[in-house]
């Protein structure tokens, strides 16, 4: 197989939660364990980081890896979904894992995958490992697909494990109620080593804590210890802010295994998407009419979003928007201001909910749009009508903004 045809092979044959959403969810890791034992266990070579959480572990992960580079590292940086391409998943100091590698990786192991029915996301952290490797990186970067507990990346026993925050999302799968989400994201905790949590509530700090009084794992709150964070980022978003110090807890600690000088924190953060082809958080499109995108599709990463829209200045608002089925509508949609004209589409994903729909449940939270075939037309209409002053923010879903870059 070309490497097209092994793309096909994974995205259509096996199941992928990105593309399918629960079929594709695995009760425990005893495929993942099987995996690596097929590929002798080559993780156990590599100094990992392990990052979790509801919101914000991309840019997390993408901060702590580009100040590893400025230190000087080798730093492979393991991160999901993709937004384009599938190789965006894997990098090495922000360059893509190579087409012939994915091709290669496939070839030798086909007929072990398809004897224990692997899931996408599963071949892809033995991918990820096995590249690593071959690699020799200094360091690897891991970010949790969902959850943490039963993630397929739950194998690795890291320098460092970082939660971001916890909020709800995936209840089908962690929960209904932040306790229980925070008790699987806590699941990454290991014996002995240190935790760093990037923001908690009275709900959250008590799960956090005992966890790791369990593992006997240092805990270090980072809202805590960083309240005036001076550091600013090239990754714009008011919730980078509080990335930042889960950040700066996170490199503090790292500076027992790594020289990090404050110059490569400095830097590090200022060229986040140079250093790692970080794209979708608060990326601004055009001018014009001003044109941002944000890949927040939950209830606590949108709030953060629109508040931030309320800071804007602009004469009209225009909102280009799609979700994916599983999302908890109730929660999302009375976030979205009632001002806004909405450009209403399906992403073009299995898990795409019917812009029909999504545009009948959004009338009952007052706000009022047009349906669209698809994205890119639904956004081709918002640049037709909007204005030189107006605003266009498209979002709701990584797929959407998928579409759009």
């Amino acid at each position: 197989m070309n490497y097209q045809e092994t793309l096909e092979w994974m995205f259509n044959q096996l199941p992928m939660y990105q593309q399918q959403g629960a079929v594709a969810y695995k009760a425990d890791l005893s495929n993942t364990i099987k995996l690596v034992n097929h590929l002798n266990n080559p993780q156990d070579s590599l100094k990992t980081i392990h990052i979790a959480g509801t919101n914000g572990k991309g840019s997390t992960s993408s901060m702590i890896a580009s100040i590893l580079q400025e230190a000087g590292c080798k730093v492979g940086l393991y991160t999901s979904p993709h937004l384009k391409d599938f190789r965006e998943r894997i990098k090495i100091n922000g360059q893509e894992i190579t087409e012939s590698f994915v091709v290669d990786f496939i070839a030798r192991n086909k007929p072990f995958f398809e004897e224990n029915s692997l899931s996408f996301f599963e071949m892809t952290v033995g991918m990820c490992f096995e590249y690593f490797k071959q690699e020799a990186v200094d360091v690897a970067v891991i970010e949790v697909g969902m959850g943490g507990r039963l993630d397929a990346t739950n194998i690795i026993n890291p320098l460092l494990s970082v939660i971001t925050n916890i909020g709800k999302d995936h209840i089908a799968f962690l929960g209904d109620t932040l306790e229980a989400i925070a008790g699987e994201k806590a699941g990454i905790i290991k014996r002995g080593v240190p935790v760093v949590i990037g923001e908690y509530n009275e709900s959250t700090q008590p799960v956090f804590i005992a966890k790791a009084k369990e593992m006997s794992a240092d805990i270090y709150f980072a809202q805590d210890t960083y309240k005036e964070n001076t550091l600013v980022s090239d990754l714009k978003g008011d919730y980078q802010k509080s990335n930042i110090r889960t950040v700066r807890q996170a490199i503090e600690l790292l500076r027992n295994s790594f020289v990090i000088s404050e110059k490569a924190e400095v830097e590090g953060l200022l060229h986040v998407v140079e250093n790692t082809k970080l794209l979708g958080r608060w990326q601004v499109l055009g001018e014009n009419p001003k044109v941002v995108t944000d890949t927040a599709h939950n209830s606590h990463g949108l709030t953060i979003v629109m508040n931030q829209l309320k800071h804007e200045k602009y004469k009209n608002l225009h909102i280009v928007f799609g979700v994916v089925n599983d999302k908890d509508l109730d929660s999302i949609l009375p976030l979205l201001p009632k001002e806004a004209k909405f450009f209403f589409a399906r992403p073009n994903n299995l898990r795409g909910l019917d812009a029909e729909i999504l545009a009948a449940k959004a009338s009952e939270f007052g706000l009022v749009g047009e349906v669209f075939g698809s994205i890119p037309n639904a956004y081709a209409k918002a640049k037709e009508v909007a204005g030189a002053e107006d605003l266009i923010y498209i979002g709701g879903s990584t797929f959407v903004v998928a579409e759009i870059l």
